[in-house]
């Protein structure tokens, strides 16, 4: 019933509801004390809205933006707080006294200074905000000044309004003792904080604490473009959630033959970059984006297809390469949009298949199979679970845009595939990684995950309180005590590793400070690795585990799992890497010898129906290798998705990169000689002489742009 009404109410936790209610009853309970008069209710009641406030704006909750959009926004409610105040003074009778027009002339005051604090603060936001947000490059042509301290500009308007605390309490605490000088000293303090954050501002307003003008960042930008001279480029933008879909190239980008660049369009996506020494532009602008000389580029290639992608496809110097973020069945990786690359750049011959057969415009001689150099770290199966206990990655897909039953497996199929691995006969792990964006379209399939997590962890209490596992727990204490230590270690050093600059810094100062540091970036890789062995072992091989956020990553869920079920995504053909047995499901019910006939991937799966009850033959070959009779398939099914191993993807992938930067300077070679004749041409007519061709037939005529006169035409 609560999760429902979470749900409902759009909120994410049952505390965040909690005080959502509170916030709603509070206000009425103000207004009812104020009336009544009731001192002692008014303060509580009046406590009670701070507090929720507070929490729910700490939490980002979507009720605040639901507040603001129906005109009763944060300034709205401390304003009718007060005015219930100034009610309640005046229905205790105090109205005709000193200590009334005090307070109503504190709340004027104060909300008088609201208007240079609010122009103040947003005037310097906007003088810190540079045309580019950048990692890794040096625009030592700018002059760009320490950000304000993060106090200041962080939620100020909500701290601004939160000094009206000293006047409120003074004159409830007048009004409780009768004694006036409370609500004086309280006015006093309030409109003294307020004057005082209002001139903390005005030094950051003054020139030399201003991020330079537009005009001179990007010309920083074209003298370091013009040094640097990119090569090769990695050029995306998407939604806040997709910064996955760039960050899986990064490590690619880092091992590519030329000079890499990633260009960016979304300011917002490049805090969620992976460190890298990449370095890193990020253009918001349009017409700043095409306004940049990109000549010296020879290749440009995109994980995503989108609208401002036109905006780099235009420039002619470079040749053009789709290389998605992901390699599956889905129509997503057929998309029509495809045909405006130079080349296509697929996996392995299933790629190449799958746009013959959608037959959008993809010429065969343009597509191109690289592999996926990301599958790298994913480890080659053994034969044999790695733990007494096999472990099963359940990782889902999400609901996508268009409705379709067969996306994800959540909504039909998902709490069948759940329980049946909880209640199998023989005891497995279930490790549940559902996909970043689920929920995003369907609510449904938010609240199927919630419940499918709640069944987690029961699952994982009733296990824990099982004597069997209660042994194992108890001789596995201290080493999981000793990896948990080791985590918090080195958690504590990865963030103080997390970026350059200082702390709570903006976006302008950390890209002045924000060059490639080797060491730091190969610490920081250390580290993960370290963090990745210590999290499996902080908790039982026997535990089930609900995994969320970016660590640990999925295909480390591929290394700790002994077999996985998932839907038709690039979950599914990344996983084929590992040679390990797995399931998909056919969740829109075509049956299993069509889901097979429309999905490469599933041909080496096993296929599940909407109950899942096939999950046995998944069980079954995940425990005895005799048992698994989709070994040799998934071999040679792997060699169909993901090309050969040797050689490997990534000399495939650079190989790749040369051959079309060459294609491109063949290219520009081929204009650079038409344009060059055709100058010559022009300027010999300007000259009055004979255009090439006419007048003299010699080599040498020829060459300096003079031939043999023209043939007559015969009638």
């Amino acid at each position: 019933m609560i999760s429902t009404v979470i749900r409902l109410a759009r909120v994410g936790s049952g505390s965040e509801l909690a005080a959502a209610v509170l916030l709603g009853l509070g206000y009425p309970c103000v207004m009812l004390a104020a009336l009544i008069p009731d001192i002692w209710l008014f303060a509580g009641a009046g406590a009670v809205t701070y507090v929720a406030d507070w929490y729910l704006h700490q939490k980002k909750s979507y009720l605040v933006d639901r507040l603001n959009s129906v005109r009763a926004g944060l300034p709205i409610r401390f304003l009718l707080r007060q005015l219930l105040l100034v009610l309640l003074l005046a229905r205790e009778g105090l109205a005709e006294q000193p200590v009334f027009y005090a307070t109503v002339a504190c709340f004027l005051l104060f909300y008088g200074l609201q208007a240079p604090h609010g122009a103040l603060t947003t005037l310097i936001r906007l003088r810190r905000t540079m045309p580019v947000v950048t990692r890794n490059v040096d625009l030592h042509g700018v002059r760009i000044p320490d950000a304000p301290p993060r106090a200041l500009l962080h939620r100020a308007g909500e701290k601004m309004l939160h000094l009206d605390l000293p006047a409120v309490v003074g004159v409830v605490v007048a009004v409780v003792t009768g004694r006036h000088a409370f609500a004086y000293a309280g006015a006093a303090a309030t409109l003294g904080l307020g004057v005082l954050s209002v001139l903390l501002l005005v030094p950051y307003v003054r020139r030399k604490r201003r991020v330079p003008g537009a005009g001179a960042v990007l010309r920083a930008v074209d003298t370091w473009l013009r040094e640097y001279q990119p090569t090769v480029a990695l050029y995306f933008s998407g939604s806040d959630e997709a910064a996955y879909q760039v960050n899986m190239w990064l490590d690619t980008m880092e091992g590519v033959d030329g000079r890499p660049i990633v260009v960016m369009r979304e300011p917002e996506l490049v805090p969620k970059l992976s460190d890298t020494a990449v370095p890193v532009l990020c253009i918001p602008g349009g017409q700043h984006t095409m306004a940049r000389d990109w000549s010296t580029l020879r290749v440009t290639l995109y994980p995503a297809n989108v609208g401002k992608n036109i905006h780099m496809l235009r420039v002619p110097t470079s040749k053009h390469a789709f290389i998605g973020h992901g390699d599956s069945d889905k129509l997503a990786s057929v998309n029509p949009f495809s045909k405006v690359y130079d080349e296509v750049w697929t996996a392995g011959p299933a790629g190449r298949d799958r746009y013959a057969l959608a037959d959008v415009g993809v010429r065969d001689e343009d597509i191109v199979e690289v592999g996926r150099p990301q599958l790298a770290p994913i480890e080659r199966w053994t034969g044999t679970p790695k733990n007494p206990v096999p472990t099963i990655l359940y990782a889902p897909t999400w609901e996508g845009w268009d409705g379709d039953p067969g996306n994800t497996s959540l909504l039909r199929a998902g709490e069948n595939i759940v329980r049946r691995l909880l209640d199998a006969p023989d005891p497995v792990r279930v490790v549940y990684k559902p996909h970043p964006f689920t929920g995003l379209v369907d609510k449904k399939a938010k609240a199927v995950d919630e419940r499918i997590r709640a069944m987690i962890a029961e699952a994982a209490a009733r296990r824990a309180a099982d004597p069997r596992w209660a042994r194992e727990a108890a001789a596995a204490q201290a080493g999981q005590a000793a990896a948990r230590a080791e985590l918090a270690r080195i958690e504590a050093r990865l963030a103080a590793l997390s970026g350059p600059g200082r702390k709570g810094t903006d976006e302008a100062e950390t890209s002045r400070v924000s060059l490639a540091d080797p060491h730091r970036l190969a610490e920081v890789k250390r580290l993960r690795a370290e963090w990745n062995d210590a999290y499996w072992r902080s908790f039982g091989w026997w535990e089930h585990r609900v995994v969320t956020g970016t660590r640990p990553h999925l295909y480390d869920c591929f290394n700790e799992s002994d077999g996985m079920v998932s839907d038709i995504s690039s979950v599914v053909s990344d996983y084929i890497a590992s040679g390990k047995p797995y399931a998909v499901t056919d969740s829109a019910e075509l049956g299993a010898d069509e889901f097979r006939r429309q999905n490469t991937a599933v041909r080496a799966a096993v296929v599940l129906s909407n109950s899942a009850v096939e999950l046995d033959e998944l069980l079954a070959a995940v425990a005895d290798p005799a048992a698994d009779r989709m070994a040799e398939e998934r071999r040679a099914l792997k060699r169909y998705l993901l090309g050969p191993d040797e050689p490997t993807s990534t000399e495939r992938f650079n190989a790749a990169v040369r051959a079309l930067a060459a294609e491109a300077e063949a290219r520009n070679a081929r204009v650079a000689q038409r344009l060059a004749g055709r100058t010559i041409g022009e300027l010999d007519r300007e000259d009055g002489a004979a255009p090439p061709g006419v007048g003299d037939d010699s080599p040498e005529a020829v060459a300096e742009g003079k031939g043999a006169a023209a043939p007559t035409a015969v009638g």
